[in-house]
C-alpha cells in the first residue's frame, strides 16, 4: 500500500512539472508577443460585435491558425483541415477522385506538370506546361498549391472549371471529375531486351509495386533497363528510399538537414543492386523524390540520366495531425545528394542532355536511352 501511495506521489509529481513547464512557457510567449496576442483578440471581439454576419469563433480561430501558416510563404507549408487532409492522403496512397493532373509550383506559378492518360483532363484538352489561372472562377494567385489541387477534385460526375494560360492566351475548360486511380508503376519489355519502367508517383506502396514490376521484368531476361521518372513530382521519400536497394550499393541514399544544421542520414541498408546497365530518364517535371532517387543514381555512378534538366525541388515536409483531424504539411528540412550537394532550385543535370519538344513526332529522350543501353550492353 505504501508502494502504492510512492508511486501515486511520483505521477502527481511529473504532472505537477509538466504543467508548470508548459505555464512558464506559455507565460513566456504571451509576455514577448503581448501586442500581438492583444492586436488578435481585438480583432476577434470587433468582428463578433459589429460584422454584419454572426461568424463562429471556430472559423475566426480557424482562420487565425491557417494564417500563421501562410505568413511563412512557403506553397509547401500549408495547414489542411479535416477534408483536405484527407484528400492529401487519398492522393498519396495512389488514388484521388478529380482531374487527373500532376501539378507543381515553377515562379510562384501553378504549372501542369504531366496529365495522366485516359483521364478527364486529357480527355478535355489540358496539356503539360499549362499554367492554371482559375479553378471555379477563384484566382490560384489567391490559393496555395494544396487549395488549388484540392479545389479540382470532388465527387465524380461533378463539374470543374479550369482557367489556363497557355502560349499567353486563357484558355476554359469545363471537366467532369472522375475518379482516378493513379498507375504509380508501369513496365514492358521493348527490343533488344531491354526492360522499361515508368514510376509517376511515388505513394506509400510504389516501393512494393516496383519490386513486383522489377521482378516480372528481370524473369522475361532483360539485359537493361530504362527507369523513367519524366514528369514524377515525388511523392513519399521512405518509399523512394526503400527503392534504392534495387539499384544502389549499401550506404547513404539522401542526407537531410534541418534548421539546425543537423543532419540526418537515409541509408540502404540491404542492397539487392540489379547487375544489368541502367539507364534513367528525368525532365523538368521530375521533382522531390524522384530527385532523390535520380541524384544518388548520379552520384555513384551505377546509372546514365538522360533528358532534361529536373526541377530543383530538394525541401522535405512533414505532415504533422492536429486535433479534430486536421493536420499541417511543414517544410522542416531540405535534403542533400550522397556526394552532399544541394539541388534546391538548381535541379539535377542529366550525362546526357536531350530536349524533347512538342514538334517531336517520337520521344527522343526513350530512343536516346536505348541507344545508350545498346553500347553498355555490348561491354563485357
Amino acid at each position: 500500500m505504501v508502494g502504492n501511495r510512492k508511486i501515486f506521489r511520483n505521477i502527481w509529481l511529473v504532472l505537477v512539472i509538466i504543467s508548470f513547464s508548459v505555464t512558464f512557457l506559455m507565460g513566456a510567449f504571451l509576455v514577448t508577443n503581448y501586442q500581438n496576442v492583444t492586436k488578435m483578440l481585438q480583432v476577434a471581439t470587433i468582428i463578433k460585435m459589429q460584422y454584419l454576419e454572426d461568424v463562429p469563433l471556430k472559423q475566426m480561430l480557424g482562420g487565425a491558425v491557417r494564417g500563421m501558416v501562410e505568413s511563412l510563404h512557403d506553397p509547401y507549408s500549408v495547414y489542411m483541415d479535416q477534408k483536405e487532409y484527407q484528400e492529401f492522403t487519398q492522393h498519396i496512397e495512389g488514388s484521388i477522385g478529380g482531374i487527373g493532373v500532376s501539378v507543381g509550383v515553377k515562379e510562384s506559378k501553378f504549372v501542369v506538370f504531366s496529365v495522366i492518360q485516359e483521364t478527364p483532363a486529357a480527355r478535355a484538352g489540358l496539356q503539360k506546361g499549362d499554367v492554371i489561372y482559375k479553378v471555379n472562377e477563384k484566382l490560384t494567385s489567391d490559393m496555395d498549391i494544396d487549395e488549388t489541387v484540392n479545389q479540382m477534385r470532388g465527387e465524380p460526375g461533378t463539374q470543374v472549371q479550369v482557367s489556363v494560360l497557355r502560349e499567353g492566351a486563357i484558355k476554359e475548360f469545363t471537366i467532369i471529375r472522375d475518379v482516378i486511380n493513379v498507375p504509380t508503376v508501369e513496365s514492358e519489355v521493348l527490343d533488344d531486351h531491354i526492360g522499361y519502367l515508368q514510376l509517376n508517383l511515388f505513394a506509400s506502396n510504389s516501393d512494393e509495386a516496383l519490386a513486383s514490376h522489377l521482378q516480372k521484368l528481370l524473369q522475361k531476361n532483360i539485359k537493361g533497363l530504362v527507369l523513367d521518372l519524366r514528369d514524377n513530382p515525388g511523392g513519399d521519400l521512405a518509399s523512394a528510399v526503400n527503392m534504392a536497394k534495387y539499384f544502389l550499393p549499401e550506404g547513404p541514399v539522401v542526407y537531410i538537414v534541418d534548421k539546425n544544421g543537423q543532419t540526418e542520414t537515409m541509408k540502404n541498408m540491404v542492397s539487392e543492386k540489379i547487375a544489368i546497365p541502367l539507364v534513367v530518364l528525368i525532365n523538368g517535371g521530375s521533382a522531390s523524390a524522384s530527385e532523390v532517387l535520380a541524384g544518388a543514381i548520379k552520384d555513384l555512378q551505377v546509372g546514365i540520366l538522360v533528358g532534361e534538366k529536373s526541377f530543383g525541388k530538394a525541401l522535405v515536409q512533414v505532415l504533422v495531425p492536429m486535433p479534430g483531424g486536421d493536420a499541417i504539411k511543414l517544410t522542416t528540412a531540405k535534403y542533400l545528394t550522397p556526394n552532399k550537394v544541394d539541388i534546391q532550385a538548381e535541379g539535377i543535370h542529366p550525362d546526357i542532355e536531350v530536349i524533347l519538344t512538342a514538334e517531336d513526332k517520337e520521344d527522343t529522350q526513350l530512343k536516346k536511352a536505348i541507344e545508350v543501353l545498346q553500347e553498355q550492353m555490348k561491354k563485357p
